[in-house]
């Protein structure tokens, strides 16, 4: 019984650590770096000293967007003598390419073969000889002071990749999808700029981010997740990667529930194969806080925190019955509550009935069982090839 009891308040410590504990942590221990240590104030560049850049999109059949997406890169505030945009649209069998064609601005790579995203970028990049490289998807569009913010970050000689902010477009009458995402990336946002002020970001979104043209490294093509190999690999390099909210690029949710699902396993999966492939980063001695940034904000919510999660109602069950602790029946109604909750915002988000309330215990569980199916998504695809995905579409 006692082994049970201490397993049960061990899960509990965790899952309350992984998305409470760590947050509450992270905001004391920057408060108090900030009251020991100021951060560095560096000019703000001018026109003359700002450096070429190049604005890399890796695009596949995007022929709805082309237009709307180059006039958003132009539109952009900076000098377009120094902003090269720079497209590679492997695959793309739609009339992608016929549109590019149409703006003498962007410059376009294309072989007939698709391959996936990470050879894509492989390719690209041995194209590109800026000193800077800003990564965007085609279908985000980035607001117009993005680039200037992103720079300024780089002016810390220590900053090797800039993450910017992820934002969802969402409406009054959006669905489930977009109301838990946009809640998710509001919340990941404060997490992100927490870690970046205690000592560095943990990884960086293909929505947008940029890095320093030398330290990019060829990625296995089997890769899924990109934009979060590319940018912890620059740390294990020695650099940190700083988070610019005031370089935010605007994306639309997915279109429903179900084209959401198959996004989150998909990332899901990739954290798994990137927790393996970066086992370097765990090592405390070597990389000091970020391991321990690292292991709090990303490996537990991909590996193990999901599971104890759902390990904890069951648990809670046997212990009423061979307990007779009235605190295990409030914790166990208090779990039964908060799954109905959920349940109670499926049902709604089905009948296109918004429920902020009810929305957030359905949104949290949707992440954390599509977190446990992102295990047999790896398992299910390892004999396969992996860099080529089918798009969630968006709505």
């Amino acid at each position: 019984m006692k082994t049970l009891e201490i397993l049960f308040w061990g899960f509990i410590f965790i899952v309350f650590y992984t998305y409470i504990g760590y947050g509450i942590l992270l905001y004391c221990l920057v408060k108090i770096k900030h009251i020991f240590r100021k951060s560095p104030n560096f000019p703000i560049p001018n026109d003359k000293d700002l450096p070429p850049l190049t604005l890399f999109i890796a695009a596949y059949n995007e022929e709805s967007i082309i237009d709307e997406k180059m006039h958003n890169c132009l539109n952009l505030d900076y000098p377009t003598e120094k902003l090269k945009i720079f497209w590679v649209t492997d695959g793309s069998n739609d009339t992608t390419n016929e549109q590019l064609s149409h703006w003498r601005q962007a410059t376009v790579i294309y072989q007939p073969e698709r391959q996936g995203k990470t050879a894509a970028l492989n390719r690209g990049m041995k194209f590109v000889n800026t000193p800077f490289v800003v990564f965007t998807d085609a279908n985000t569009f980035l607001n117009k002071e993005s680039l200037r913010k992103i720079v300024y970050a780089f002016s810390d000689p220590q900053v090797g990749c800039v993450a910017g902010e992820k934002r969802i477009a969402v409406k009054d009458k959006d669905n489930a999808a977009a109301g838990g995402e946009g809640l998710y990336w509001k919340y990941e946002s404060t997490l992100k700029k927490l870690d970046s002020q205690l000592y560095s970001a943990i990884g960086a979104a293909g929505e947008l981010f940029a890095i320093r043209r030398e330290l990019f490294e060829d990625m296995a093509t089997d890769t899924l997740l990109d934009d979060f190999v590319l940018s912890l690999r620059i740390v294990m390099r020695g650099y940190t990667i700083a988070y610019s909210s005031e370089a935010y690029a605007i994306e639309k949710s997915s279109v429903d529930m179900k084209e959401e699902e198959k996004r989150k396993v998909r990332i899901a999966a990739g954290g798994l194969q990137s927790i393996w492939r970066l086992l370097p980063l765990l090592n405390i001695f070597q990389y000091g806080c970020f391991s321990f940034q690292y292991f709090s904000h990303r490996v537990l919510r991909w590996s193990i925190t999901p599971i104890l999660l759902f390990l904890l109602l069951p648990i809670n069950l046997i212990l009423l019955f061979i307990t007779d602790n009235s605190l295990y029946t409030i914790i166990g109604l208090l779990q039964v509550v908060f799954y109905i909750m959920g349940m109670g915002g499926c049902y709604l988000s089905k009948k296109h009935i918004k429920n902020k309330l009810l929305f957030i215990p359905y949104y949290f569980l949707f992440m954390n069982i599509n977190v446990i199916k992102g295990f047999h998504y790896l398992y299910k695809r390892k004999n396969k090839e992996w860099g080529s995905w089918e798009k969630s579409q968006r709505a």
